[in-house]
């Protein structure tokens, strides 16, 4: 057998809605304003043909550029070969979502902030910079009230 290699080809998964998530699409789809340089992630919604990304940006980060009435530019680094190119992808905003990526880093800021000025106003320093998660401390196991118990496999027994 031949094997389809249309734009849409290979997108039965990606492009299906969520799980209670078909039919009507939500008010606040339409109602959300996008500026330009905000952070939007790409995901298609297959309820829309119209404006529908290529399956190779399904999933993928970009900056707006252009705004519209009903469409926003967004601009994608897409893997070439060796290189990556900047390529400007006009969408539909049915397959637009405000990224996420950049949450953890703004509460961060406000967070590390927060804490040098009350440092400034005590007088001390602070150390604002992320440490990874160190191993937890040693300590020993008391075998006097933790008898060790023995665990055998129960035999398989069908029930047909």
């Amino acid at each position: 057998m031949g094997h389809a290699s249309g734009l849409r080809a290979g997108t039965r998964y990606a492009f299906s809605r969520d799980y209670r998530k078909k039919g009507m699409i939500p008010l606040n789809v339409y109602l959300r304003q996008y500026h330009v340089g905000d952070i939007v992630d790409i995901k298609a919604n297959g309820a829309v043909q119209k404006g529908m990304p290529h399956k190779v940006y399904h999933g993928k980060t970009g900056i707006v550029y252009n705004v519209t009435k009903s469409a926003v530019g967004v601009i994608v680094k897409k893997k070439v070969g060796h290189r990556y190119l900047e390529k400007r992808v006009n969408l539909r905003i049915e397959h637009v979502q405000p990224s996420r990526s950049r949450d953890d880093f703004l509460r961060r800021v406000k967070t590390n902030a927060a804490a040098k000025k009350q440092a400034r106003a005590e007088g001390t320093t602070v150390q604002v910079k992320r440490q990874p998660a160190m191993p937890r401390g040693a300590h020993t196991v008391s075998l006097t009230d933790n008898i060790p118990e023995t665990v055998t496999p129960l035999a398989y027994e069908t029930t047909i």
